[in-house]
């Protein structure tokens, strides 16, 4: 498994805390990434939020995501002005 993944932990846009991985196609489906997601977040507070961005058609990853306890709060778009990057956020709600 050396190799397998990749997992980045730190300060991305605002400064807010966020949590990326990628895994290996042939170790997909063995729930390493719940796994690496979990242990992620035993390394910052307890109540601190960590963000996450996942596509829309990358199902794998949100199911990871929702698997180690995450909820998805909404989506975000990223804008180019000039030469630097300007963020807004559309909170949309999920419904169960």
């Amino acid at each position: 498994m050396d190799g397998a993944a990749v997992i980045a932990l730190g300060r991305g846009l605002a400064g807010r805390r966020e949590l990326a991985l990628e895994i290996e196609g042939r170790e997909r489906g063995r729930g390493l990434g719940r796994l690496l997601i979990r242990s992620a977040r035993t390394l910052m507070p307890r109540n601190e939020v960590v963000f996450a961005q996942v596509a829309g058609g990358n199902a794998a990853s949100l199911r990871a995501f929702l698997a180690a306890g995450s909820s998805p709060i909404g989506s975000e778009v990223l804008f180019l002005r000039g030469d630097r990057a300007v963020v807004t956020s559309d909170p949309v709600p999920f419904k169960d």
